[in-house]
């Protein structure tokens, strides 16, 4: 669930006076800045190497809130920050609702994930492909399994991606016509890989699964996890918020 320690994400404000807009800019901070083009509270490029994040970042969100008027705070749409902690490591979500309402929510701690859904391709998750990070096994059967192994293996090593480091290894048991894949940190298209091993596999022999976050600093929100099981391909997302448990 956790990236290296931070903050991503923006909170939009809406239209603003052009006198404001300038002095929000101007406002100073480590953490977040005022983007006037855009009219949102973004993280800024250069951010800095020590401090107590959450509570620099909360501060200077609520500084930025408080400059504006209770009649422009009620035009407000929103949107929020993650937070990853440093210490105890925690996710953390300022989130602020239509008109200004500020809440600030801590991920659940045990990484949950939903019920498993039927796998719905590239709409899965928005997180861009180049830096997908693929953790888990799979076993398939085929009556070619040294071929598909050899395919298999190929599409990991020829992948361009953004980070060409950990593990794909494809291992073949010709006893029983299976290929086992074991991936740790491997840097390739989930989507890719998923489409390549239905292809392969024979009817209703995919097994196991594997989790795909980002080598980017990317919202955890957006993982997924991929199982195979009885011959459907399935999605889980996680839990990561009270919300989210409760549906």
């Amino acid at each position: 669930m956790f990236h290296d320690l931070g903050c991503h994400g923006k909170v939009r404000l809406g239209e603003l006076p052009a006198t404001l807009q300038q002095h929000l800019a101007c406002l100073p901070g480590e953490w977040l800045e005022f983007d006037p083009p855009a009219g949102e509270i973004v993280v800024r490029r250069v951010q800095p190497a020590s401090g107590t994040y959450l509570p620099t970042i909360a501060m200077e969100l609520v500084r930025m809130l408080a400059e504006l008027p209770p009649a422009l705070q009620e035009g407000i749409p929103g949107g929020e920050l993650l937070v990853h902690t440093e210490g105890q490591a925690q996710l953390v979500r300022l989130r602020v609702d239509p008109g200004a309402a500020l809440h600030l929510e801590w991920a659940r701690p045990d990484q949950a994930w939903g019920d498993p859904r039927p796998y719905r391709g590239r709409q899965e998750t928005s997180l861009d492909p180049k830096v997908h990070r693929l953790d888990g096994s799979v076993t398939l059967r085929c009556a070619q399994a040294a071929q598909a192994a050899r395919e298999l293996q190929s599409l990991a090593d020829t992948y361009e991606g953004l980070y060409p480091e950990g593990s794909f290894k494809a291992t073949v048991d010709e006893g029983e016509r299976a290929v086992r894949l074991e991936m740790r940190d491997a840097n390739l298209d989930a989507h890719l890989l998923i489409d390549k091993l239905q292809q392969l596999a024979a009817h209703g022999s995919l097994g196991g699964g594997f989790t795909v976050s980002s080598f980017a600093d990317e919202p955890p929100e957006e993982h997924i996890r991929v199982l195979f099981e009885s011959g459907a391909t399935l999605a889980q997302h996680p839990l990561l918020w009270a919300e989210a448990a409760r549906v």
